[in-house]
């Protein structure tokens, strides 16, 4: 091909044209900038016609066919840049993604992306990448599998381990940790987490070694000099602590990454006044205000030296953060009562999403411990769970005053029988929780829309502690029946059905039968509550509106009316079973 022409103008001067790659690349650009794809096409097609090796003449045309929808094509050119061009042209991967967005192809553009990722050591569209991810887990509906980004060189992964690390996957963040650190040997945080990570499993040797490793490096590392105060804390290396201890104390970190290290660790060392003065640090200075987490620790450290102005001040900033959050609900309840009856032990720096998490890991840390929970932080949960709480949380609130009572309980748990938008049966757990407090009167309750007196002895004790953890299916054929004889059964009816169900629970307390088939048991104690009141009921009838069969209602009669004798009291007329 010649690649040079002459051009002969009107005065026959000759003006040489050297015809190159650059020629047909500007020739390209000015068609696109007249929104010409057609001729771009042709012109970046020259280019590549005189630079065949380029990968960017390629990159060039696909991206053409990309802007009109031939996405297709597109990826078959950026594939073949990859595969036999320039391997190393790893934003062909992104460009990729981005046509397989557009085509919807959501797995193959998250292939693509990862690949991008995992591979680009410039991150030029680690922004753009960033934004593309988002998209996909929405459009996906669930987080994508990436693992690795190659231009953060280890921050990405890191960022992983510290979650693996709060979920506890211990072992995965020790794996993904030393694979970081062996990588990336200045990457010092990542050896600090490996240190922790070390600890938590058991490996003290090695955690305390990683730790040392790294104050070897930066003598100053406050994040390894917080976590060897905490090794020596679990320890009991007293002496060393002390020492350890005289140094942190007067060291005001610059940052705010270092200012919450500092005040969480001296938090976790029971320094709870230099714990808030770090804490109030970062609540009026930059960023971490906006942080919910650090004004709850801020109460907490208030709290724990009896500054109960301060914590509630925090509480309430935190509720005016975050409306929708439980938990400083939960805590102002707390706090009144910790006014009266200071807690034994101080309150962990711990941060939840609800209530109910809360409770539970202080219930895993009295079990560890070997002992009972501490009753102000049951009692604040019930009065939280009567105004805010879900059924469940009233349930399990209402449950757990059993055994810590007193007259301010007693007395909410009598408003809360009178409330007519509450649950039924939550006022019947209500009554026989009052009842085992030694509550020998009348209650007042609102039943069904009606306002009812309901005599002590009428109401029965719960079944045991053990039977209502073991199998809490107990409750949802209480709740089925009462459902089911909302039409048939009054008031007084259905109290006496949940009354012979209870009473049966608690007399076969020690072989408590496993309550499978719930539709059953339910038809058979609404069977013998109606036979109770001389109702017109045959096993046909209940099995029908239970969806049961007839042979299983029957054998579920059968061993209700072995424990509790109905029908021989019912001949008698004596209805005694009821008093336990």
């Amino acid at each position: 091909m010649n690649r040079n022409k002459k051009v002969v103008g009107e005065n026959r001067n000759i003006i040489s044209m050297h015809l190159d790659a650059n020629f047909f690349y500007e020739r390209a650009l000015r068609s696109l900038d007249r929104f010409h794809y057609d001729k771009a096409l042709k012109y970046f097609q020259r280019a590549v016609d005189y630079e065949p090796s380029n990968p960017i003449n390629y990159c060039n045309i696909a991206g053409v066919l990309s802007e009109i929808g031939k996405y297709g094509e597109s990826n078959h050119i950026l594939q073949k840049v990859i595969d036999e061009i320039d391997p190393s042209m790893t934003e062909c991967h992104f460009y990729m993604a981005n046509n397989f967005a557009n085509m919807e192809f959501f797995e193959d553009a998250e292939r693509e992306l990862i690949q991008y990722l995992q591979k680009d050591e410039e991150g030029q569209y680690l922004e753009e990448a960033e934004e593309m991810i988002e998209y996909l887990e929405l459009e996906l509906e669930r987080p994508t599998s990436i693992t690795k980004v190659k231009a953060r060189a280890g921050v990405y992964e890191h960022i992983h381990a510290r979650e693996l690390l709060e979920k506890g996957q211990y072992a995965d963040a020790i794996q993904l940790l030393q694979t970081i650190t062996k990588e990336n040997p200045d990457f010092l945080a990542a050896r600090n987490n490996l240190a922790l990570a070390y600890y938590y499993v058991g490996f003290k040797k090695e955690g305390k070694q990683a730790i040392e490793e790294v104050l070897v490096e930066e003598p100053g590392n406050l994040h390894a000099l917080c976590n060897l105060a905490l090794f020596y804390h679990y320890e009991g290396e007293t002496s060393a602590l002390h020492a350890l201890l005289q140094t942190l104390k007067n060291i005001d970190p610059f940052y705010q990454e270092h200012t919450f290290k500092m005040a969480t660790t001296m938090g976790i060392l029971k320094e709870h006044r230099i714990a808030l003065r770090h804490f109030s640090r970062l609540i009026r200075e930059g960023e971490a205000k906006k942080d919910t987490c650090v004004y709850h620790f801020a109460a907490i450290a208030a709290c724990n030296i009896a500054k109960y102005d301060v914590a509630k001040k925090y509480w309430e900033m935190y509720k005016a953060m975050d409306e929708q959050s439980s938990i400083p609900q939960y805590f102002l309840e707390l706090l009144n009562i910790i006014k009266q009856e200071p807690l034994k032990s101080s309150l962990t720096y711990s941060f939840y999403h609800s209530v109910e998490e809360q409770m539970a890991a202080w219930e895993h840390q009295a079990s560890e411990r070997g002992v009972a929970i501490e009753p102000q932080l049951l009692k604040a949960f019930f009065y939280w769970a009567l105004q805010h709480g879900n059924y469940a949380a009233k349930l399990k609130s209402i449950q757990a005053m059993e055994s810590y009572a007193d007259e301010q309980v007693a007395m909410a748990m009598r408003q809360f029988l009178l409330l007519p938008d509450e649950d039924d049966y939550l006022k019947q757990i209500a009554m026989f929780v009052l009842r085992s407090m030694g509550m020998n009167e009348a209650f007042h309750v609102m039943i069904s829309g009606q306002k009812i007196n309901v005599e002590a002895e009428r109401v029965p004790a719960m079944p045991s502690p053990e039977l209502i953890y073991a199998d809490l299916n107990w409750e949802e054929v209480a709740q089925l029946a009462i459902t089911k004889t909302a039409k048939y059964f009054n008031v007084i009816e259905q109290h006496d059905m949940i009354t012979l169900w209870i009473n049966f629970l608690s007399k076969s307390s020690r072989t408590t039968p496993k309550l499978n088939k719930i539709e059953a048991w339910a038809a058979a104690i609404e069977y013998l509550t109606a036979k109770m009141y001389n109702r017109s009921v045959t096993y046909h009838d209940v099995a029908l509106r239970y969806s049961t069969s007839i042979s299983t209602v029957s054998k579920r009669v059968k061993q209700i009316d072995e424990i509790c004798e109905v029908k021989r009291k019912m001949k008698s007329m004596t209805y005694s079973w009821m008093m336990t």
